[in-house]
């Protein structure tokens, strides 16, 4: 599957994002209420996982209703709170909302099978599992929202420059305000399910940044913001699929990173020193330089010494190298030679593991044959998946092989389903035809797109 087939739809998502973000973003920025967008983000995954909670795919429309109620819910807190010469700032409110969505989500999702997948895929999204009925989808709510914005724009505008001085004016600046936080709510709702709450709190943010940094016309910050932020998922979407990185947080590092230069290009051109200035900037960089390389080499030291790298859990076995990186494992086999690894060995230090955590430990396992035998043994479908995984980078057909099986039983959980789907669909590319791992995988129609799956792995081969 080559880079622009691969990459063709989320980069169009990228597109559509930064079109509407970066002008919301220009607003946010005025309105000094920067974390408005992380708040809403959060609060509309927050209905999404409750909505998972019922057993409803995140990415179905009873999931999209209970995520933009929760979010009409958000905006209309904010407007209530933003009141002329008011004691306590909003950013706080926001803040607290923010900070209360995040904790009552991960208390919802505690103990619930797949519940640790659930808040990863909604901080990173899945931006390679973007369709194309979902960028139609998301074209037609975000046109809705800048038709309205461009009828209403003056009062928009008016308002987000000085919220007071309209107020006194006679504009009925709360009603505004909500009607503003709906139609930003809409389009967040819209893009935490495939960006997830990190991205779109980027692509809202940064452009919207580097464009108030370089000019004050609002046209030009708008202009500045579409072109930085095409040029910068392009990029991010490359290296993510050259490199074989997650697609979201590779995106969100590079916003990051063209953030800093714009900002040390700005901070040249207008010193009034340009050798002082360039002097600061190089040492700036070599101070960041002597940090890296310091941590590196002080972490490379500290593994050395027990007393260092030791925690209180160690002599139960389950070590903080473990947990952390999965490479304890997959030491300890090499060390000890191919065949002191066993399926039922394997089998036996994944039990008590979460799925995050199962996978973590298999990336220090590269025996594919033990791995195989391992998922034939198992009676637990949430590490025959983690198992599945681990083995379709060690060997594409054996593992997709493996994912297709769990795909195909209709004992399977569809979360798990699911996650095998898109786990394929991160190695393949989509298929010609859709397999809906909501409905039963005997269902006619899913029965050709597993077909059409199979023989896609085999021509891959």
């Amino acid at each position: 599957m080559g880079a622009v087939s691969l990459m063709a739809l989320p980069f169009l998502e990228c597109l559509i994002l930064v079109g509407i973000h970066s002008y919301l973003g220009l607003h946010v920025i005025r309105r000094r209420v920067i974390f408005v967008d992380l708040a809403l983000a959060q609060i509309a995954a927050l209905g999404t996982t409750i909505a998972f909670l019922f057993g409803l795919n995140p990415h179905s429309t009873g999931a999209y209703i209970f995520s933009l109620s929760f979010t009409f819910i958000g905006a209309a807190v904010f407007s209530l709170t933003r009141v002329p010469n008011d004691r306590v700032p909003q950013e706080a409110v926001i803040g607290l909302s923010y900070a209360l969505a995040a904790s009552v989500g991960m208390l919802a999702v505690f103990g619930a099978p797949h519940g640790a997948e659930h808040i990863q895929n909604i901080a990173m999204g899945s931006l390679l599992w973007v369709t194309a009925d979902d960028i139609i989808h998301a074209l037609i709510a975000y046109s809705f929202v800048g038709v309205v914005h461009f009828i209403f724009r003056d009062k928009f505008i008016e308002i987000s420059e000085d919220h007071d001085a309209a107020a006194k004016k006679g504009l009925k600046v709360r009603w505004w305000d909500f009607l503003f936080y709906m139609l930003f709510g809409l389009v967040i709702t819209h893009s935490v399910q495939t960006a997830g709450v990190l991205l779109v709190f980027v692509f809202l943010v940064v452009p919207a940044i580097m464009g108030v940094m370089l000019t004050d016309k609002l046209w030009l910050q708008l202009a500045i913001g579409w072109g930085v932020g095409t040029l910068v998922s392009f990029v991010g979407l490359a290296v993510s699929y050259y490199g074989d990185l997650p697609s979201g947080p590779t995106v969100v590092s590079f916003y990051g990173l063209a953030l800093v230069l714009v900002a040390l290009v700005v901070y040249v051109v207008r010193a009034k020193n340009t050798l002082r200035a360039l002097g600061h900037v190089g040492l700036g960089v070599a101070v960041t330089a002597a940090l890296f390389v310091g941590f590196i080499g002080a972490g490379k030291y500290m593994a050395t010494i027990p007393a260092l790298a030791s925690g209180p859990d160690d002599h139960q076995g389950h070590t903080s190298a473990m947990l952390s990186d999965g490479h304890a494992l997959g030491h300890a086999h090499d060390a000890q030679g191919d065949e002191a690894l066993t399926s039922e060995g394997l089998l036996e230090q994944l039990a008590s593991l979460d799925l995050v955590e199962k996978k973590r430990v298999l990336r220090g396992v590269s025996d594919s044959q033990v791995i195989n035998n391992a998922i034939g043994a198992s009676n637990d479908v949430e590490t025959k998946f983690a198992l599945a995984s681990r083995l379709l980078v060690l060997d594409h057909v054996l593992g997709a092989g493996r994912l297709l099986d769990l795909m195909s039983d209709d004992a399977t959980p569809p979360i798990f389903r699911d996650d095998a789907l898109h786990t394929l669909m991160d190695r393949y590319g989509s298929c010609d035809k859709s397999f809906d791992p909501w409905t039963s995988p005997t269902d006619e129609a899913n029965q050709r797109a597993l077909d059409a799956w199979r023989a896609k792995v085999q021509l891959a081969r």
